[in-house]
């Protein structure tokens, strides 16, 4: 009777569960807020301050309410995490829309210096568009930070080049924050996955999204700045 050949090992899935700091992904809401103060008030829903007021009070509860570290999955602290990703996600995108909207019907014949302040509202409108979805990626990944951190993941939703590879990382590597930011620097900056492709539907709906606010943002807004400069 003819032996089996053996099956060569694969890489175990999940890998152990590692304690995740919060930190970073507080810090990156508080700098996106700070870039929406920092937009003009007719680009904002409502006063300048409203928004971000709400969404600090958020980041605070958050911060009172959840440990530093994840080491198991807080499914309230997700769902409010989430709610907040979101809030400032639509924030931004109307912020956007309204800025197109005031580019195209407003700006024909615009007064000198109108081309930098389009500039600079379009770089701070892409700049949160990144730091958003990193936070999105983070959150969407295997089932959130919390499963992530106790070893529970659900099902990748991100293959990363270290996920292909033995050589390039052991066997038990997970992604950190730090990844998911590259993920979304890289696909706000190239309109498109680089290195880490997307596996599910959703998580290739929100890289689309990001794509898309990426590309009305440098495409029409920074482009028709640059001719009215």
């Amino acid at each position: 009777m003819a032996q089996e050949a053996p099956v060569p090992p694969g890489r175990s899935y999940p890998p152990p569960g590692v304690v995740e700091s919060v930190w970073p992904a507080q810090l990156t809401v508080l700098v996106a807020i700070v870039l929406q103060l920092s937009l003009p008030e007719r680009l904002t829903v409502g006063p300048t301050w409203l928004l971000p007021t709400l969404e600090g009070a958020l980041v605070l509860g958050l911060a009172m309410a959840t440990p530093r570290e994840l080491e198991s999955e807080h499914p309230l602290r997700r769902r409010a995490a989430v709610g907040l990703v979101a809030l400032v996600s639509a924030a931004n995108i109307y912020s956007l829309a309204t800025l197109t909207h005031f580019l195209l019907h407003h700006y024909v014949g615009a007064k000198p210096g109108a081309g930098r302040e389009l500039i600079i509202a379009g770089i701070l409108i892409w700049l949160t568009n990144f730091l958003i979805f990193g936070l999105w990626y983070w959150e969407l990944d295997r089932g959130g930070p919390g499963r992530r951190a106790a070893g529970q993941d659900g099902p990748p939703d991100f293959l990363f080049p270290q996920m292909s590879d033995d050589r390039i990382e052991p066997p038990d590597w997970r992604p950190k924050f730090i990844d998911y930011l590259y993920v979304s620097l890289t696909n706000a900056a190239a309109f498109s996955p680089t290195d880490t492709m997307p596996l599910t539907p959703m998580a290739k709906s929100i890289m689309g999204v990001q794509s898309i606010v990426s590309l009305v943002t440098i495409g029409l807004i920074v482009s028709r700045a640059v001719n009215i400069l």
